[in-house]
Parts: structure tokens; sequence; C-alpha cells
């Protein structure tokens, strides 16, 4: 029994999932931990779900199931698209989302857009085993830019746009990247016929507000969304997805359709998705149907979505 006049000398990461709920991680080791220009950034060993990216005090990736959030997130829109050759990153900075979108024989080009950084060098360095060497792949163009400025003044186009951003934090650099109006600028950054994937926040029992206005935002200008989710332990709670079009709709696909597709297209092994896989995340729950059907929030500039 613990000795309550002993204090632990094992270090927490303390990490808040939502107003109402946190989690603690033993920090086995402290392998970086600074400041960048934009957020808070922290690399530890954890004894629960191994290395972790923690960003503002939030768990980003971890070792054990990065592999679920990345290929949740970019599988399902890339191979919907009959053959995406050209894709946008926006955000991603550790370098696994460029990783699976790599993984696809198809592709000929990838830009990838963030504002930090430093977070990447960082990533770079101490994250091989999540970028496995995307950062040095050819194919990469890489700019180190805020997204909306630069959808502003970009006139390239892309198959497939994936948007992995941080969470819409009050004071952190992706709040204004979650309205209507940039929604409306990646529309235009898009090709004919292609697909766009959205990283759409916690959709767990209570804590799905920011994804269904996520989603109704989406609705606003789209005429193809697709609203997704998978659980991701690191997370504790199911995760929001989401894939807008104007024409590609992933949800026709048969789980026969996607094990084709993999086989044919891609390099690298799955470890969670595949044709099964691809059926059950567009199957939501009847409360979480219910919840999106009764949304009518849509996310402006004026006014922004925040998680807290």
């Amino acid at each position: 029994m613990k000795d309550p006049d002993k204090p632990d000398k094992r270090k927490w990461l303390y990490d808040e999932v939502n107003p109402n709920l946190a989690q603690l991680h033993r920090i086995k080791k402290e392998i970086y931990s600074g400041r960048t220009e934009f957020q808070s950034v922290q690399i530890v060993d954890t004894g629960s779900f191994g290395i972790c990216l923690v960003l503002d005090g939030k768990i980003q990736s971890s070792e054990s199931d990065e592999f679920i959030y990345h290929e949740a997130l970019v599988h399902p829109a890339m191979l919907s698209h009959e053959c995406p050759e050209t894709a946008l990153v926006v955000g991603g900075g550790e370098g696994a989302t460029l990783r699976e979108v790599f993984s696809h024989t198809t592709i000929k080009k990838a830009v990838m857009v963030d504002i930090d950084r430093q977070v990447i060098d960082i990533c770079r360095r101490y994250l091989p085993s999540f970028h496995k060497g995307s950062f040095d792949d050819p194919r990469l163009d890489i700019r180190f830019a805020d997204a909306r400025l630069f959808l502003q003044d970009s006139r390239d186009k892309f198959d497939v746009i994936i948007i992995d951003l941080v969470e819409p934090l009050e004071q952190g650099p992706a709040c204004l990247l979650y309205t209507r109006e940039f929604y409306e600028l990646v529309k235009d950054r898009l090709n004919a016929g292609g697909i766009i994937s959205v990283q759409s926040g916690a959709a767990g029992w209570t804590n799905f507000q920011n994804f269904t206005a996520i989603i109704k935002t989406l609705k606003a200008v789209f005429t193809i969304v697709c609203p997704y989710h998978a659980y991701v332990p690191s997370f504790v709670d199911m995760w929001g997805f989401a894939t807008t079009s104007q024409r590609i709709n992933p949800k026709a696909l048969s789980a026969e359709d996607v094990d084709r597709r993999i086989s044919v297209r891609l390099l690298n092994r799955l470890r969670s998705y595949d044709g099964l896989t691809h059926q059950s995340l567009f199957t939501l729950p009847k409360h979480l149907r219910h919840q999106l059907a009764i949304t009518r929030r849509i996310i402006t500039d004026k006014k922004p979505v925040f998680v807290y």
C-alpha cells in the first residue's frame, strides 16, 4: 500500500480530454520539451501508449495507436478517388499523414503546408517511427505558411486534400481553419472529381458538439459530406472525420471494392483499415445521427469554434 506521507516521485502527463475528463500517463522519459512561436511541444515516452507527441498539453499522436487515426484519415478518401496523383496535406506535423499518402503508388506530388517549422523539425528528429522518412520523399513540396494565406495565394489544384489540423484552441494556430470561409478556399483548390478528408474532432457520447458543427459547416459548402468515426484509445474517445466532395461518395464502395483497391495501389501493409473497417467507419450510432440531424450551427470567421 502506498505511504501517503511519501510523495510520488514518478512524473505524470496530465491530458485533459475535455473540461470534465482528464487522463494521467506515467512518463518513463521526457525526450523533448519546449515551446515554438505558436505552441508548446513535448515528446514523451509513456507507460501507457509509448512515445507521444503532445501539443499544448494534448496528445496528438501515440506510438501504439497512431496507425488507427492516420489510416482512417487518409485511406477512405484516397481509395475513393479513381486515380489520385496530387495531394495537399494541411497540418500533419509528425509526418504520419504523409507516410500514408506516399504509400499510394498513384501519387506523383504532395504539398504539405504547416505553419510551425519547429514542430516539423522536432518530429523529423525525434519521431522517425511515425514519419518513416516521408519528409525526404522526392515527391514532397513542403511549405511553412499559414494555410489560409497559402490557399488564397496558390493557384494549384489537387486530387485529394487532407486536413489534419490540431484542435481549435482559442489561442492556438488553427481556430480559423474550421470555418465556412476556410472550407470555401479549400473547395476552390480541388480538382474536378476530387475529394477532401477532414479531421473533425471528438465524436464521443458526450463530447460531440464541435464534430456536429464541423459537419454542418461542411454541408454548407460541399454537395457530398460523409461523416465517420473511429475509436482512438489514446484519445479516450471516438474520433470524428469527414470526406467531402462534389462527386465522390466513399459510402458507395463495397468492402470488396476497398480491398481490391488496397491490393492494387498500396505499398504498405495496413494495420487497421480494410474493406470491412471501411464499412464500419461510416456506420454511425443512432444518437450521433440524431445530433447531426438537429445541429444548426455553422462555424464562421465571426463565430469560430473552440476546444477548451
